[in-house]
């Protein structure tokens, strides 16, 4: 199994300090570095459709590996102070947003523990994190890049590599290459 730290990024705002939503990406992956957090790969840059279908603007998505000695939970506080610098503010689910970055998969760490995972996966909105992240295997904006740089890699629950996630998914969003 290929054990890794993989990072799911998106945006469909702008900033007046950052006039595209690729450039926020790359302000936040710019971020990681203050924070002891080192870049191994980074995929493409994609376009894509709001998931749930809405009239907001489109994302740009991307995906990362990174490497960091702290601990997964720590590292998501990172992700959400990343966030906050760069202007997101948290009102509603599934709203536009300036970034969102989600921790994917921290290693093969399955966070609470498997059978939370499973039940706590099929949740709209979980109370508590959870590592894989719940949802990850179901979008085409996060299977797409994470099979440019890590298609090999596999879920630790369902045990599957990322290829055959994205093989095996039936998703109908538009993901385009930027």
């Amino acid at each position: 199994m290929v054990s890794m730290i993989l990072i799911g990024l998106g945006s469909n705002l702008t900033t007046p300090q950052y006039n595209s939503s690729k450039k926020i990406l790359e302000a936040a992956i710019e971020q990681l570095a203050n924070y002891q957090v080192e870049i191994i790969a980074v995929s493409n840059f994609y376009q894509t459709e709001p998931v749930p279908k809405s009239d907001q603007p489109w994302f740009v998505n991307a995906v990362i590996s990174v490497k960091t000695n702290h601990e997964a939970l720590e590292l998501l506080k990172i992700l959400h102070e990343i966030e906050l610098n760069l202007g997101r503010t948290r009102r509603q689910r599934w709203e536009a947003r300036i970034i969102d970055l989600d921790l994917l998969s921290y290693n093969d760490e399955i966070f609470p523990d498997q059978e939370t995972w499973l039940k706590k996966s099929k949740e709209i909105m979980s109370d508590q994190p959870v590592i894989p992240h719940g949802r990850m295997h179901e979008r085409d904006f996060v299977l797409i890049p994470l099979c440019d740089i890590h298609k090999e890699w596999q879920h630790p629950v369902l045990h599957k590599t990322a290829q055959n996630l994205l093989n095996e998914h039936s998703g109908n969003a538009i993901v385009r290459l930027l």
